[in-house]
């Protein structure tokens, strides 16, 4: 065990600086109600009993909802917000958090994974918010992520989000109006955060399928004069990067997911288990979405470029045919310009219109023909 605490005070010096090891320290030295800072990222705290919260006259600390699930039962669920290693701090010791969950859990920027911490399990989920906009450009912004952890214990339940979006304030009150899930303790919550992250990926998907089909039906009408010249590629790029960051989110989570759901676990009820099948298929069918969204918005792409290339075809065969024509003028002035003595028809009084005659038949009749096949 000296080994291990050696290791992991070399490894980690900063985060043992600011979370201390579950160990043999007393976890009532953490008090928020002597540290402001502290409890500025807890943005709801709970008692939960029966399905029901437990009301109190005044906003509970994380470690008066600890006290009173100790001592009357029931589970805690605490929110917070982008918390400081400093304001996490308490909290972690408080609820024998693991070190690198926690590390994790402060810093953001995960990938959706599903971690076991002897008894906790440490979930990250991304969250997908569509961005609206009235017009799709080359910079336009269609999805912004968040992040949501959740410190799944017997007797807790901790979320930590980031990001902007993402609020679980609505999820609380609807899980509040539903005691015999509640009563299933945090294995429920857990639940119905993943189920409304999904539901979030659905309507995105569902968002983004308007902006792809807007996308394909103005490259592919664009036809003659208004043809594309390659000006939708940019949009197209752009909407990629945005599929490519919704993959990101979704791809990742299909593991956890799938764990939840076949997997027995001990913080897991076999009653709420159930329920992650049906999560796990909604996912299966965004994934499906997703990998569709990449693969069309690759048609288009090709298409697009394919149709500006055929536009620049056609302004080379243009070119092309005006220069011919030029070039019978100017290779007859050309000759005549040379100032030779004897030269055809020179000084005939006729020679000069017969010329000019000649030169505009020959680039009528090289017109009638480079139209009549389709190059002007």
């Amino acid at each position: 065990m000296s080994m291990i605490r050696d290791l992991r005070a070399a490894v980690r010096p900063s985060l043992r600086k600011s979370v201390a090891p579950y160990g043999n320290e007393a976890r009532s030295t953490y008090d928020t109600t002597r540290d402001p800072s502290a409890a500025s990222a807890v943005v709801d705290c709970a008692v939960y009993r029966d399905g029901a919260r437990v009301d109190s006259p005044e906003c509970l600390t994380p470690l008066e909802a600890r006290r009173r699930v100790r001592r009357d039962g029931g589970f805690a669920w605490i929110g917070l917000h982008e918390p400081t290693e400093a304001e996490f701090s308490g909290i972690a010791r408080e609820f024998g958090l693991h070190p690198l969950a926690v590390e994790d859990a402060v810093h953001a920027h995960q990938r959706p994974k599903l971690e076991r911490y002897d008894d906790t399990l440490f979930t990250v989920f991304k969250t997908i918010h569509y961005v609206e906009h009235a017009e799709l450009t080359a910079t336009s912004e269609v999805v912004e992520t968040g992040e949501v952890m959740c410190f799944t214990g017997r007797d807790f339940f901790i979320t930590v989000r980031h990001g902007g979006q993402g609020s679980l304030r609505a999820l609380r009150h609807r899980l509040q109006d539903d005691p015999a899930l509640l009563a299933k303790g945090p294995s429920a919550v857990l639940h119905a955060i993943a189920d409304h992250v999904v539901d979030g990926y659905l309507a995105v998907a569902d968002a983004m399928q308007d902006d792809i089909d807007e996308v394909e039906t103005e490259v592919f009408s664009q036809t003659g004069k208004g043809a594309p010249r390659g000006s939708d590629a940019g949009r197209i790029y752009q909407l990629k990067r945005e599929v490519l960051e919704f993959k990101r989110a979704v791809a990742p989570l299909r593991r956890p997911l799938q764990l939840l759901s076949e997997r027995p676990m001990r913080l897991i009820d076999p009653d709420i288990q159930k329920y992650f099948r049906d999560v796990a298929d909604h996912l299966e069918r965004v994934q499906e979405q997703v990998i569709g969204f990449d693969e069309l918005l690759n048609s288009i792409l090709q298409a697009n470029l394919a149709q500006a290339s055929v536009a620049q075809n056609e302004d080379m065969r243009k070119i092309t045919s005006w220069a011919a024509i030029i070039a019978v003028p100017t290779m007859v002035c050309g000759v005549y310009g040379m100032n030779f003595t004897y030269m055809p028809e020179l000084h005939w009084r006729f020679g000069y219109p017969m010329v000019l005659a000649v030169i505009g038949a020959v680039c009528f009749g090289i017109h009638r023909t480079l139209k009549r096949n389709g190059w002007l």
